[in-house]
């Protein structure tokens, strides 16, 4: 079984920047697990770590039951595609997926064939002459990645492999690298600092902030029932609006507005509410606001309105076909069937 088992493990540089800090986590065998984070978050450095480009400070990585701490990366059984493709520019697409094999000591006719089965599932055959100046950032992609196929790893760790591509050849990588992991079956690891990636390609995600796991869950669960305030605030966009105020007698106690709960909750002093841009409505809900408008974004099918109160701005998603004028006082009502509470000190959820 390919699972990845991390235990308590740790990474400490030289000058004393902590980037990995106590993570335990068990990516299950042939599981597609997202390691999401602003960028410097620790969650690159992690999978350098499992796959022994980085040594760990402390703790254990176990790889198919085995402890790989003191293993060189070449004998841990897995293939990385970076983001820079790490192409040879004076080899053809062949050399380049063969040259890891022939270093390896293959036939001949096993590098052909092993070759042969990665650029047809990849969809490159007939670029096999051509050198990587010839081809277009997809395609040197689809080569770096048959170049960790041919090798049949165990597990397949990804760093934030298609950042370099424009919007249209990213959203047509993510569906094939998703095609990748159900034609292969095995363990794939994916770093993104796009939450987009992290969403649709994942069947576990890891939000990862400051070198410490936030939340690991799946992407249905990361979105609506964020465990703390930094999940909540980091998935989703535009991010979550968040009112700060105080929760005293079963009620949330804002600026803006007051909400009263069923359950009984224990008084916080400092506590804030959020609510995503889409479940604020411009026609119905729970209770009615008043702003002015700051900005009109529109994406054609939808607009995105940032909304000025007094002291912040709401950011509104919403459909109606109507243009929006700077300065124009419009109501809107938040739904407060939607809303997420949290404690402001410790950002953890509460529930009501």
């Amino acid at each position: 079984m390919s699972e990845v088992i991390l235990k308590n493990v740790g990474k400490i540089y030289p000058n004393k920047v902590e980037a990995v800090r106590d993570v335990s986590l068990t990516i299950e065998d042939k599981e597609f697990v997202v390691f999401v984070g602003p960028s410097g978050c620790g969650k690159s450095t992690l999978l350098r770590c499992i796959a022994g480009l980085e040594e760990v400070t402390s703790g254990e990585i176990i790889i198919e039951r085995r402890v790989v701490n003191d293993i060189h990366p070449k004998d841990r059984d897995i293939a990385m595609v970076f983001q820079n493709y790490a192409l040879y520019p004076h080899m053809n697409v062949y050399d380049n997926i063969s040259f890891g094999l022939k270093t390896r000591g293959y036939s001949k006719d096993e590098i052909h064939e092993r070759v042969m089965d990665a650029v047809r599932i990849l969809g490159i055959e007939e670029y096999l002459k051509s050198k990587p100046r010839e081809l277009s950032g997809g395609q040197r992609q689809r080569v770096a990645i048959g170049r960790a196929i041919v090798r049949h790893p165990k597990v397949f760790l990804f760093d934030e492999p298609l950042s370099n591509l424009d919007a249209k050849m990213r959203v047509s990588m993510r569906s094939e690298i998703s095609k990748l992991h159900k034609t292969l079956g095995v363990t794939m690891i994916y770093v993104t600092h796009d939450q987009t990636e992290a969403m649709t390609m994942g069947d576990r995600i890891v939000v990862i902030d400051r070198g410490e796991i936030r939340q690991v869950a799946d992407p249905h669960t990361l979105y609506f029932k964020p465990e703390n305030l930094f999940t909540a605030s980091f998935i989703g966009s535009p991010q979550m609006n968040v009112f700060p105020g105080k929760i005293k007698n079963k009620s949330f106690q804002g600026d803006y507005f007051t909400i009263s709960f069923k359950n009984n909750i224990p008084d916080v002093e400092s506590a804030v509410i959020g609510v995503r841009p889409e479940d604020i409505s411009l026609t119905e809900g729970t209770f009615k606001l008043k702003g002015e408008v700051d900005l009109a974004e529109s994406l054609g099918d939808v607009t995105f309105l940032h909304v000025k109160l007094e002291k912040q701005l709401v950011i509104i998603k919403t459909t109606l076909e109507k243009r929006f004028s700077i300065g124009e006082e419009i109501s809107f009502f938040p739904n407060a069937d939607k809303m997420h509470l949290f404690g402001s000190e410790d950002g953890k959820r509460i529930e009501f």
